[in-house]
């Protein structure tokens, strides 16, 4: 039987700052989205939602990197990728993180998209 533990982050509304932290595995210290573990982890993430919740489209970036970072070579998920009004993105897939990786991003709008993904949280 599988260790790692089912998890749920989000939903958060992506601001415009392109270099917001959104998600980082939980260490001994703390983490981002997720926390309370007393030891260090890593995430698999296997589904991100990003949804549009007004009549306008709105862009959205995502990077996995250092913290507060969006570094060339590090774009995951979108690079100004627009999502139509009242409408989502989905992406499925497999990309683990551990505790140095950040999940960082933002949206071309204030607070117009909301994030929330799922995935499986393991202990180092």
């Amino acid at each position: 039987m599988a260790a790692n533990k089912i998890v749920r982050f989000g939903p958060v509304a992506l601001t415009i700052t392109l270099t917001t932290n959104i998600l980082n595995p939980p260490t001994l210290s703390g983490g981002i989205g997720l926390q309370g573990t007393n030891n260090n982890s890593y995430l698999v993430i296997r589904h991100i939602r990003i949804i549009n919740k007004t009549a306008a489209a709105v862009t959205y970036s995502l990077w996995i990197g250092a913290t507060g970072a969006n570094a060339a070579g590090t774009e995951f998920m979108g690079q100004a990728t627009s999502i139509a009004g009242n409408s989502r993105d989905d992406w499925y897939g497999l990309v683990r993180l551990d505790v140095a990786d950040f999940l960082v991003g933002g949206a071309g709008t204030a607070t117009a998209l909301t994030i929330e993904g799922e995935g499986e949280i393991g202990v180092v």
